[in-house]
């Protein structure tokens, strides 16, 4: 839409490739993806030279992956699912946003990394079957200000944002239980969020957007 290269980094990637048909031809042949793991540092490691190799590298990261295991925070048998998440929505936030820092830095690119978060990353919801979830978006919100500072003390003009919808429509909702009447987003409601932010002039940090469906209760 906004007429730059997008790379997908996707475990499926058949989802982007099916995105692909759904989008205008121009915009197609703009939109390419690459099959990755983020929760796998070689995955993130392969996707980023990919990017590097073939487009010159990444002057703008939007940070999307995310999941939620939906077992109780005090089960003992639930070590798997807490680390798949952390792993997700952390740490491989986190490496992907070193990789993207660096390949800005390295170009002299003022560039802008974009946390898609969650309302959960402010407000913790009375809900049984977000587990560690809402513990991954506080942490989110932290690294958002620490990176933030450290882009400043070193001197560069790269621009971080975190965006916080309440409830999308995507499936990452799909098994959570929520109320069959909760007001929900629409993808495109944050993406239009994410053009505003980069449509910014440098003067301007947007540190943080909270989008909630009308009529939300967190």
């Amino acid at each position: 839409k906004a007429g730059m290269v997008a790379v997908g980094l996707a475990r499926r990637v058949e989802l982007i490739e099916q995105l692909k048909k759904d989008v205008p031809e121009d915009a197609a042949k703009r939109l390419h993806a690459i099959k990755c793991d983020v929760s796998n540092q070689d995955d993130i490691d392969a996707a980023f030279k990919q990017v590097q190799d073939k487009f010159g590298g990444c002057d703008v990261l939007v940070n999307n992956a995310g999941i939620v295991r939906t077992v109780p925070l005090l089960d003992v048998n639930n070590s798997a699912d807490i680390k798949s998440v952390l792993a997700t929505n952390v740490t491989g936030l986190v490496l992907c946003s070193q990789r993207a820092f660096k390949s800005m830095v390295d170009r002299s690119v003022d560039g802008h990394i974009i946390h898609i978060s969650s309302i959960v990353g402010h407000a913790v919801p009375n809900h049984p079957n977000l587990n560690v979830y809402p513990a991954s978006k506080h942490a989110v919100k932290a690294i958002t200000e620490t990176m933030r500072h450290e882009m400043r003390d070193a001197g560069k003009k790269v621009k971080v944002t975190s965006i916080s919808p309440g409830g999308v429509r995507t499936e990452i909702l799909q098994g959570v239980g929520l109320p069959a009447d909760m007001p929900l987003l629409d993808p495109h409601d944050i993406s239009e969020a994410v053009l505003y932010t980069l449509g910014t002039p440098p003067r301007v940090q947007v540190h943080e957007i909270i989008i909630k469906p009308a009529g939300e209760r967190i």
